[in-house]
């Protein structure tokens, strides 16, 4: 699971779509089905981590789930390069608030339109979009200040 639910992303989907059956009557049609049943899961992701203190999943499950396409490009050579891109993005992300880890993931590694992300995690559309600015911003940060000292 990309929010961070990591070995018990099985267990948080199965007791979203529990939750989901039984509230399906409260169901509006407000937002997309897809918006509101990525929210429960959200929401089930955030109980998972405010009863067991677990984040650092996110990352890990992200990286290994967005792999580069260089690749196959380019044999061996590539894939250390892109393992370290990886490496160096997952190191990044770590260091991201929880909440700008969130909307990172929702945006760019689950593709969430901004609409979906509102819905997916519960915040006003000012909200996404200055979190999303601002995280992608202390991302950048992170990289460049990474590379620097690996030259």
């Amino acid at each position: 699971m990309l929010l961070g639910a990591g070995s018990d992303s099985e267990d948080v989907i199965q007791e979203a779509f529990v939750k989901a059956y039984r509230k399906l009557s409260r169901y509006r049609g407000e937002s997309s089905f897809r918006s509101w049943l990525l929210a429960i899961v959200a929401n089930e992701t955030r109980n998972l981590h405010r009863s067991r203190a677990r984040r650092d999943g996110l990352v890990l499950r992200a990286a290994t789930k967005n792999p580069t396409s260089e690749i196959a490009e380019d044999g061996a050579v590539s894939a250390i390069l892109a393992g370290e891109r990886r490496a160096a993005l997952v190191q990044a992300l770590r260091q991201l608030p929880v909440r700008d880890r969130e909307v990172i993931v929702c945006r760019f590694f689950l593709d969430l339109t901004e609409d979906e992300t509102v819905a997916a995690l519960g915040w006003p559309r000012g909200t996404v979009k200055s979190r999303t600015s601002r995280a992608l911003a202390k991302l950048r940060g992170l990289l460049d200040r990474e590379e620097a000292r690996h030259g």
